[in-house]
């Protein structure tokens, strides 16, 4: 219990990850904490630090760092800010209130960032120079490794909006870019749930409608697929367009990123029984890449929901070892 850790938050639109991660990539004492837009920026705070403290305590020892992760534009030495919706925090100074309230090494970065760094240091990207990761959640968030280098840039964003591309310019949903029909609103997890609560809203017959009445919001993407397993025909239908707009949007991240290999995490990956081969076979039907025989690997993660606390640790380490 005495060895050196570093400890990761990935602190997402729904909810806070934690770990404990050891230099050689270990995790330990992970944790499950609530997020979202109700939570108070003061109250987010004294959330982290209470996570920080509980695997202190449980390690017996303190970490040599900590590092933040945050959906939007992330200053690693200041928090998040830029980020409309999903938190609360935009241009809150969490990183030095942590710093303050804690005495530790902090840092903070994109959560889509760390998705990427997570599979370079210990997943699935180890042997590649060109990766792309894709997290299916809440939103949609993105990372990009090209030529070896994890894409930055002065303005906190590079790498990270893939999703914010336009997939349909006539597209009734608006975006928090205030664009319509981006990839962000028509390929999350959010995305399928509220596509199928539209259904129901407009009275359609379904096994979820009695669901619906009594609360809406019981109709989330793990509702949504208990609905295709029965051969609910608006939960069908409703997969069938999401996973298109998926294939769509991947179709066009290899056409801005030329990926040796797309990996995917997220909550939606849960899922993937019911889309990642239709979205497989869309992606290599419809990108122009070379060789063309050799299709582009689409794969899923396999680190786990904590994977971006991997992300998060292998930043921490670096901080570490830099002071």
């Amino acid at each position: 219990m005495n060895e050196a850790y570093v400890i990761g938050l990935d602190v997402g639109g729904t909810r806070i990850k934690s770990g404990a991660v050891s230099r050689n990539g270990t995790l330990t004492d992970t944790g499950l904490a609530p997020s979202g837009f109700a939570m108070k920026p003061e109250s987010l705070l004294e959330c982290l630090a209470c996570e920080i403290q509980r695997i202190t305590t449980a390690r017996g020892r303190k970490p040599e760092a900590v590092t933040l992760g945050f959906p939007g534009a992330v200053d690693p030495n200041r928090g998040v800010v830029l980020l409309p919706g999903k938190l609360q925090i935009e241009r809150f100074p969490i990183v030095p209130l942590l710093r303050e309230r804690t005495g530790l090494k902090v840092t903070a970065d994109n959560d889509g960032r760390l998705s990427i760094l997570a599979e370079v240091h210990y997943g699935q990207a180890r042997m590649y120079k060109w990766a792309v990761t894709i997290t299916l959640g809440t939103g949609v968030g993105s990372g990009v490794m090209l030529d070896g280098q994890i894409l930055r840039d002065p303005h906190l964003q590079f790498g990270t909006q893939a999703s914010h591309i336009i997939q349909e310019a006539h597209s009734d949903r608006l975006c928090i870019t205030r664009a319509r029909g981006t990839a962000n609103i028509l390929c999350s997890a959010t995305a399928l749930a509220m596509a199928v609560r539209d259904g129901l809203y407009r009275g359609l017959p379904s096994v979820l409608s009695d669901d619906w009445f009594e609360d809406p919001h019981k109709i989330d993407f793990e509702a949504v697929l208990w609905g295709v397993d029965q051969g609910d025909r608006l939960c069908l239908d409703a997969l069938g367009r999401w996973t298109y707009h998926l294939g769509c949007f991947l179709s066009s991240v290899v056409h801005m990123y030329s990926p040796e290999i797309i990996i995917l995490s997220g909550g939606a990956t849960h899922g993937a029984r019911h889309f990642l081969e239709p979205v497989r076979e869309h992606v290599n039907q419809h990108t122009f890449h070379w060789p063309p025989d050799k299709n582009i690997p689409i794969v899923l993660t396999e680190l786990g929901e904590h994977a971006n606390v991997l992300g998060a640790a292998s930043l921490a380490w670096k901080l570490a070892d830099r002071f």
